[in-house]
């Protein structure tokens, strides 16, 4: 296992920073390498916690009487330069509940009401997102979503329309559009399943 010497924080801004990390690798080989964080401070990072608290949540969620559409949003990002759909999202406040902040996040991103599954914690857990760079995870919650669609509780920083997406939309998106890889995996479970979360049990 390599060997984690020193860790510097070379940015200090509010929703994620830069750190540089001296190691050496399991071949004696030194590393230089740089990791993005939510992590406020070098002691709260994971690879000084070692725990895997929730950055943020993903909301799978479906709609409609039949149940037969998911909530989807098509929000730009400057990464990117352009628009890309992912599920409603946002980080876990502290010392809030990560199904608590999926009720507050749907309705701030898409005015619905989430109404959230009990599911095997397997399925729920926080997984890390793109662990080459960032030591973000995040938690997924499922549930079913009511209510109309609203932008005002949206902040003036987001640009984000709200999607409900029937099976013949979610096809064509898959193949047409830019998609997060967490939301592309769901959708494939969306379109193959009759029964909505049947995967779940």
């Amino acid at each position: 296992m390599g060997k984690i010497h020193d860790v510097q924080k070379l940015t200090d801004n509010r929703f994620v920073n830069l750190y540089h990390v001296d190691a050496t690798s399991v071949h004696n080989t030194p590393v230089s390498y740089y990791v993005a964080s939510r992590a406020k401070d070098i002691p709260s990072l994971k690879m000084k916690t070692g725990r895997n608290d929730p950055d943020g949540v993903i909301i799978y969620s479906v709609y409609g009487e039949k149940k037969d559409k998911v909530v989807l949003i098509r929000q730009y990002r400057y990464a990117l330069g352009g628009y890309i759909y992912e599920f409603p999202a946002g980080l876990v406040e502290p010392n809030e509940d990560f199904h608590e902040g999926a009720v507050r996040e749907m309705h701030e991103e898409t005015g619905l009401k989430l109404e959230p599954l009990k599911v095997d914690p397997a399925y729920e857990k926080p997984y890390f997102t793109t662990i080459g760079m960032t030591d973000e995870s995040c938690a997924t919650v499922y549930g079913y979503a009511s209510g109309e669609i609203s932008k005002a509780a949206q902040e003036d920083t987001e640009e984000i329309e709200v999607v409900l997406a029937d099976r013949d939309e979610v096809r064509r998106i898959l193949k047409e559009e830019n998609v997060a890889i967490m939301c592309a995996y769901m959708l494939m479970h969306f379109l193959k399943d009759e029964e909505p979360f049947a995967f779940l049990r």
